[in-house]
């Protein structure tokens, strides 16, 4: 798992990346060391959790991501089975890409054996 964050983190513009389960745990994390693996966590589950419930109440589909655009980075949140896929990047990144290699490292994290 470390290995699939590790190579997601070489993708132009990305920062940082991380699994966090649905509960705000942190499973395996691939960060900037400025940046707290906690905080991110729980601001992962708390902002996934309640986006969920408001689709639920719209009668909606499951979420698939999120993207959050700030001043100084981009976040996205992509549902990766086994927990939520944090990937943080600069904030002039290229979103395609972004998105193209965040889609192929959660069908690696999906298709690996559990081993964590």
């Amino acid at each position: 798992m470390y290995q699939i964050l590790e190579e997601l983190n070489k993708t132009s513009g990305i920062t940082g990346s991380m699994v966090v389960g649905n509960d705000g745990i942190v499973i395996a994390a691939d960060l900037n060391t400025q940046i707290e693996e906690e905080t991110i966590g729980a601001l992962a589950a708390a902002i996934i959790s309640n986006i969920q419930k408001s689709l639920e109440r719209l009668d909606s589909r499951p979420l698939k991501q999120v993207t959050i655009e700030a001043d100084n980075a981009k976040l996205f949140f992509f549902d990766a089975r086994i927990g939520i896929l944090v990937v943080i990047a600069e904030p002039e990144v290229n979103i395609g890409l972004v998105r193209l290699e965040i889609k192929n490292a959660i069908s690696k994290l999906n298709n690996q054996k559990a081993v964590y």
